[in-house]
């Protein structure tokens, strides 16, 4: 699943390198809310893709894109569940920021993304006013 948010880059972390073959790299994004604050979603970049954060500072404000996945985890008989914010690319948008880096960093997305951002713009167009649908 692909989605993107924009808000301003709150914190960002040092990679890690979790096993012999896997790093990653996290931030966090500050979005303001609708009640007057803000939301703190944490984000992870994996592999090749930490240095996209290389170009970016705290306060820069940004749109990310990512994908959303989740999976169950047992330990001790108990289920967990694991909820991760991939990130994918990381772009400049208007507004305050220290940023040099005015095209965005863009890491390859999957095949999917690809295929269903194809499929969208070439799919027949859809007029809502015009509904058959019984309910």
């Amino acid at each position: 699943m692909s989605l993107a948010v924009e808000g301003k880059i709150h914190k960002i972390f040092d990679s890690q390198q979790v096993t012999e073959r896997f790093k990653k790299r996290e931030f966090v994004l500050e979005i303001p809310n609708n009640w007057g604050g803000a939301e703190y979603p944490k984000f992870q970049l994996t592999q090749d893709r930490c240095a996209i954060l290389d170009s970016y500072n705290e306060g820069d404000n940004v749109k990310v894109h990512f994908n959303l996945s989740g999976r169950p985890y047992n330990k001790d008989g108990n289920t967990l569940y694991f909820t991760n914010l991939n990130a994918w690319q990381i772009e400049v948008v208007g507004g305050a920021g220290s940023s040099d880096n005015a095209q965005g960093a863009v890491a390859e997305p999957n095949e999917f993304y690809n295929q269903s951002q194809q499929a969208s713009t070439d799919g027949p167009t859809v007029d809502a006013t015009n509904d058959d649908l019984p309910f």
